[in-house]
């Protein structure tokens, strides 16, 4: 780490300019430019503004004068504070009296029987009425430590026993947020080391001072105390402060909170560069300069710890599998939230369509009977489920939003969540919808969709997840893709239970795409059993299926992995939507009416008698599919698929997927035809370039060469 410190030989004052913008004469110190009080108990006030003048030093302030019955002391956190607080991007901990329950220097002073002697001149230092600097070097010298003596002290001295109680629960809780945690301290780092490693906080996160040892004349050996480092910033009056400055300097923090108890915590708030907020902890000592200038004033970490933000949780859609996700995550969130410093709010708030039930509002409905008897009935979505029909106010305040409504309709919802205004920009989506758009550019993923218009990362959830199933209690699986790691694992706390395992995957778009996907075969293998078809027949629609998803996802992303398709979102959800899914149901009665009864229902009919107001999502991905072959020029490559578009179609019966290789070759020449008879791209073959967005292969736009150029495309297997 770069000290901010320089070496200068001399000694001339300088000006320190304070945050509130008064100027106090100081010096530079002789091995630094950092600068330091050396006035001893003049009191300095420094005006903020509207507020009163607060006191940053009085050296007529005595130890261990209660805070209690000032009016000017600020127990209560103002709005501005708690918004500073939950917006920090750094928390900056004193250790000595604020996290431990007794001065490191005085407790080694104990241990070595100096303990009252060192005592003292450490009160002197914390009201500001002894120069630290000056302090420092006298207790120091009282002690004489040697290597020997700091070892066998951390040795005897469990740190579970000198941290201050939830001190541990509140650091744990700010960096379960992402909010960075520091330690800067007057005291060693030889004896906060054990404190920081027990508190779970990094040696590159600790600013403190440092022994020096000279050795010993006989053994040759480092065992004669020689005093201490003075180039660290903490060695010094506005020493923290500094320390502050330097963080800043190292990283691009915008909030930065510092919590302590004494006079020199104070310090660091008051100067440029330095802190933005001053939480004072009275819990072991309570000084009043401290508890009058202090932002907000403490006795008890569970305070910082309650006014931690939480995650509040919107569910997009109302659907069974929304229902059955929200579930799951509605009984976790009830579990998590019970945590004193839990990243999670209790509530769910869901957008359910405004549309009508018995006579009544659906969303009414589920209020009342929390349950939702179109779509889902029979299943309790949990007390702490809110229903509501704004979609301004379901998304109002959520950091996280689940995406689960039919993916054609997507663009207008994420359109009218970003025109209400409502959505913070720091909130993360997940996408627990299968499908893709089709634009003249090329295929675009729901995930990218949601991220482009709301500007936000956005999760998928893809697997083997029968709505059904999942609500009684059965084992299932699923893959969660991403691009966020730290996203992915807060989305998973938020799902995952003992018998809903939810497995993290980096690569997104073949997660995706293969939730996308495997509706098309499903469908497929159901036309094969309506037939009346056995299992060989089957086998071969699912076999097949899996090899072309596989060959057109890695066709449109290259970056997509093999490894994906074995994974919950790949075959998994692939075998249990073609024998137990809405698509391959939708599929079999198609088949079985056309063989048996001579009728040809459409899609719409069977999608209203069978699916009672849930999408049918397979007739609608293969047009896309087979839109986006088409423009690509890759259609004969997919025999399969052209065939169930056919079928979808009508340009073929259902009995025409037990030829798919030559029925599929003879509508990829048809398609073929009707594109080239269109004029604009004859002669021309369109194949696809991979954009990166923000270095990620976020998606593909379609680049038209001539035919007779020589053309690469992802290679293909054999099948």
């Amino acid at each position: 780490m770069r000290s901010v410190f320089g070496t200068q030989p001399c000694v001339r004052p300088v000006a320190v300019k304070c945050r509130r913008g008064q100027t106090v004469r100081a010096h530079a110190h002789p091995a630094s430019r950092a600068a330091r009080f050396v006035s001893r108990p003049a009191p300095c006030v420094v005006r903020d503004g509207p507020r009163s003048a607060r006191i940053v030093a009085n050296a007529e302030a005595s130890h261990g004068e209660a805070a209690n019955g000032h009016d000017n002391i600020k127990w209560e956190a103002t709005p501005r504070v708690l918004r500073m607080w939950r917006s920090a991007h750094a928390v900056c901990f004193d250790v000595d009296m604020t996290l431990t329950t007794k001065d490191g220097i005085d407790a080694l002073a104990e241990f070595k029987g100096v303990g009252q002697a060192v005592a003292d001149i450490t009160n002197s230092a914390m009201d500001g009425v002894m120069d630290l600097e000056e302090s420092l070097q006298a207790r120091m010298q009282i002690i004489n430590p040697s290597p020997d003596d700091i070892a066998r002290y951390n040795k005897q001295v469990d740190p579970r026993e000198r941290v201050v109680p939830g001190a541990k629960e509140l650091i744990e809780s700010l960096q379960a947020r992402g909010i960075a945690v520091f330690l800067i301290s007057g005291g060693f780092r030889e004896l906060l080391m054990p404190i920081a490693r027990y508190l779970g906080v990094k040696p590159s996160n600790i600013y403190a001072n440092r022994m020096f040892f000279v050795a010993d004349d006989e053994t040759g050996l480092p065992t004669k105390f020689a005093g201490f480092d003075p180039t660290q910033p903490t060695s010094r009056q506005m020493g923290k402060p500094a320390a502050i400055a330097d963080i800043r300097n190292r990283l691009p923090y915008e909030t930065i909170v510092m919590v302590g108890d004494g006079i020199t915590d104070l310090e660091a708030v008051e100067v440029s560069g330095g802190a933005d907020l001053f939480v004072g902890f009275g819990g072991v000592v309570q000084r009043d300069a401290v508890a009058k200038g202090a932002d907000w004033y403490i006795k008890s970490y569970d305070m910082l710890v309650n006014a931690l933000e939480r995650r509040k949780l919107a569910f997009i859609g109302s659907g069974a599998w929304a229902c059955a996700s929200m579930m799951m995550a509605a009984s976790n969130l009830r579990r998590l939230s019970k945590d004193a410093g839990s990243l999670y709010a209790e509530e769910v708030t869901v957008w359910v369509h405004d549309e009508d039930w018995n006579g009544e509002s659906l969303a009414a409905v589920i209020a009342r009977e929390n349950e939702n008897p179109k779509y889902f009935p029979g299943h309790k979505l949990g007390p702490n489920v809110r229903p509501v029909t704004d979609i301004a106010e379901a998304v109002d305040g959520a950091t996280m939003v689940a995406f689960c409504a039919p993916h054609q309709f997507i663009v207008d919802i994420c359109r009218k969540i970003d025109a209400s205004g409502k959505l913070r920009p720091d909130a993360i989506g997940i996408s627990l919808i299968k499908g893709m758009r089709v634009r003249a550019e090329g295929p675009q993923l729901i995930s990218e969709m949601i991220r482009k218009v709301l500007n936000i990362d956005v999760s998928v959830m893809m697997g083997a997840n029968i709505a059904g199933e999942i609500a009684s209690g059965y084992p299932t699986e699923c893959t969660l893709g991403f691009r966020d790691r730290r996203n992915a694992e807060a989305w998973q706390k938020v799902f995952d239970s003992a018998k809903f395992e939810v497995q993290l995957n980096p690569d997104i778009e073949g997660t995706e795409m293969c939730g996308t996907l495997k509706n098309v075969v499903a469908l497929g293998v159901g036309m094969v059993e309506g037939l009346g078809a056995g299992q060989n027949a089957r086998a071969v629609v699912l076999r097949r299926g899996l090899y072309e998803m596989r060959a057109f996802a890695q066709a449109m992303f290259p970056s997509v992995q093999n490894e994906t398709f074995f994974m919950s979102c790949g075959v998994a959800d692939l075998v249990a939507s073609s024998y137990g899914g809405r698509n391959s149901a939708v599929g079999r009665e198609f088949a079985r009416a056309w063989a048996e009864d001579g009728e040809k229902p459409s899609f719409d009919d069977l999608e209203r008698d069978l699916l009672k107001g849930q999408k049918l999502q397979g007739v609608l991905t293969v047009e896309e599919i087979v839109e986006v072959m088409g423009q690509r020029g890759i259609e004969k490559d997919y025999p399969l698929f052209m065939t169930i578009h056919a079928i979808c179609k009508g340009e073929e019966a259902p009995y025409a997927i037990f030829e798919y290789r030559e029925v599929g070759r003879q509508a990829a020449q048809r398609m073929r035809s009707r594109l080239n008879a269109k004029g604009p791209t004859e002669g021309h073959t369109v194949v696809p370039k991979t954009v990166d967005v923000e270095g990620v292969t976020s998606g593909v736009i379609l680049e038209t060469v001539d035919s007779d150029a020589e053309v690469s495309r992802p290679s293909q297997l054999q099948a």
